[in-house]
């Protein structure tokens, strides 16, 4: 029987640092929108025939176990090995240094294992993989197992060799995959690398640079608890011609996968995102929090407007918005939770369609929608909540179709909306199913073939209950919101104010529980709602954008 030292979380193309504008690497034996793995993907040691062990020790690096087919430079604490034969070898590095580095060239699959490291390299990757002309590292791939408590960092500026790429605190021409059961610190000023990221390692990533975490084509996460965190601010791309953010973590090219683990991506700088897609995210299962706190960059602003820019201001090649998540393809969520804030644009985006049928959102914008589809916006299942303190709390530049699942959607002040689709597109909002509650109203000409009901007034701050058939919702008013409240079931609905809720699960930050203990309260008056208060057309979904 095969012995499997750490199981894998697949991560295709992780990037442990910031990035520099070029291709990262290619990951050519990954296709499609998923990665499934496979018995290739244990790390075994016994598949390997040496061990080389590297212990740093200040200015100073000594090395043990290297064999006829290996050959070993060491420049204080700098190690350069060249493996060009047929072995595969292990890496076994500890101590510290702030002057060191580890540099392999071998076209070989390896395993590199950190124990208690604490390795810094100021010109340039602190491990870097290359591959020869022998035997190229193009599609292969380094084991960096992590055990105990470990750091790596590279330098503002990096010092490389002419033909090589070296773009990152780790880096490899091939896949990175991360295993382990250790702490892995890693601080980018520089550059950046791609990994794949497997077991259940906690993995902390900050950079001052530009990205965080970036991949080349797919990126997916299994499991793990991963932490991306960026504060540069907008820079101009002079390859492309335009102004660009930085991103927490940032897919470039390919898609973006989450099945499990937790993974939080914060955003400080200006016109910056929390996640960045090129292509298609699935959100399947695990858990994700991102934030951005900065400002848009330049003239791009968020709020209102219907025309060719809506919500999404005036996106152009000298202005960037600063988005939660964002995707130029579709966006489906089947499972796990997601939890997006956002100051100043939209919390969730996508450029193509979003597809909700499982899963728990919670979206908040202070200024912009809350989530924004710029084409179809269909939801079928979950538990989804779009809260705008500025703008349409869930919004379609195509049609929205609310098929099931059960909704919770808060929207400004006329004429934006809780729900919103393009009508002056040609566009319409169908409801068919599910549970919704809309405090902003509908999108006007909406084909209700579910009844909706407005209550005849709400207040602020006040816990309500809605109740369909043997179901019991309670949810919270927000402090300001648009009028009026709408309510819609599949079976004729109740609603109370001001009552007493415990128990149940809870859901939006808090906001909204479901199958609680009710008890006291007020009734409400309802009556039959047919849609209202003009939208805009569905903001920040369409027009070029950053």
């Amino acid at each position: 029987m095969r012995k499997t030292l750490f199981p894998v979380l697949l991560l295709a193309g992780l990037a442990f640092a910031s990035c520099g504008k070029d291709e990262i690497t290619k990951v050519d034996d990954v296709n499609g929108p998923t990665d499934t793995g496979s018995d290739d993907d244990d790390v075994d040691p016994a598949d390997y025939d040496r061990l080389i062990t590297i212990v740093y020790e200040s200015t100073t690096a000594t090395v043990s176990g290297a064999g006829d087919e290996q050959t070993v430079s060491v420049s204080g604490a700098h190690v350069t090995v060249s493996n060009t034969g047929s072995e595969k070898v292990r890496y076994l590095l500890s101590g510290a240094s702030g002057d060191g580095s580890l540099k392999i060239y071998s076209g070989k699959r390896q395993i590199v294992a950190l124990q208690g490291l604490a390795l810094t390299n100021p010109t340039g990757a602190a491990i870097n993989v290359q591959g020869s002309e022998e035997t190229p590292a193009d599609g292969k791939r380094v084991d960096l197992v992590v055990e105990g408590t470990n750091s790596l960092a590279d330098g503002a500026t990096y010092s490389t060799v002419e033909g090589e790429d070296e773009k990152g605190v780790v880096f490899a021409e091939g896949k990175i995959i991360v295993s382990g059961t250790g702490t892995l610190n890693v601080t980018a000023t520089g550059g950046c690398a791609t990994v794949r990221v497997g077991g259940s390692p906690v993995i902390s990533l900050t950079s001052t640079a530009t990205h965080a975490l970036r991949c080349k084509k797919l990126l997916q996460i299994d499991g793990g608890d991963i932490t991306a965190t960026a504060s540069a601010g907008t820079s101009y791309d002079s390859e492309d011609g335009e102004y660009k953010g930085c991103a927490a973590v940032r897919a470039k090219e390919g898609a973006f996968v989450i099945n499990g683990g937790t993974l939080t991506a914060k955003h400080t700088g200006q016109g910056g995102k929390a996640i960045n897609v090129d292509s298609a995210a699935a959100f399947n299962g695990g858990e994700v929090t991102v934030t951005v706190s900065g400002s848009n960059y330049g003239s791009s602003g968020g709020g209102g407007g219907w025309g060719p820019w809506g919500g999404g201001g005036s996106s152009s090649s000298s202005s960037v918005s600063a988005k939660g998540i964002k995707a130029k393809g579709d966006i489906t969520i089947s499972g796990g939770s997601i939890v997006a804030t956002a100051t100043a644009h939209e919390a969730i985006e996508t450029k193509g369609k979003m597809l909700i049928s499982g899963g728990v959102v919670y979206a908040y914008s202070a200024k912009d929608d809350a989530i924004n589809s710029a084409s179809d916006f269909t939801i079928t299942g979950g538990h989804v909540c779009g809260h705008s303190a500025g703008n349409d709390g869930l919004d379609a530049n195509g049609n929205f179709y609310i098929q099931g699942g059960v909704i919770y959607a808060i929207g400004t002040s006329s004429p934006e909306l809780a729900v919103d689709a393009n009508t002056e597109g040609g566009y319409k909002l169908y409801v068919s199913g599910g549970t919704l509650v809309a405090i902003g109203g509908l999108e006007n000409g909406a084909q209700l073939t579910q009844s909706c009901y407005k209550a005849s007034s709400w207040s602020k701050n006040v816990w309500y209950a809605l109740t369909v058939g043997d179901a019991v919702y309670a949810f919270k008013t927000p402090a300001s919101a648009g009028s009026p409240l709408v309510v819609s079931g599949e079976q004729t609905p109740t609603l109370t104010s001001g009552v007493s809720v415990s128990g149940g699960t809870s859901y939006f930050n808090g906001t909204f529980c479901e199958n609680a203990t009710v008890s006291g309260g007020s009734a409400v008056s309802l009556s039959n709602y047919t849609g209202g208060n003009s939208g805009g057309g569905g903001g920040g979904g369409w027009g070029p954008g950053h």
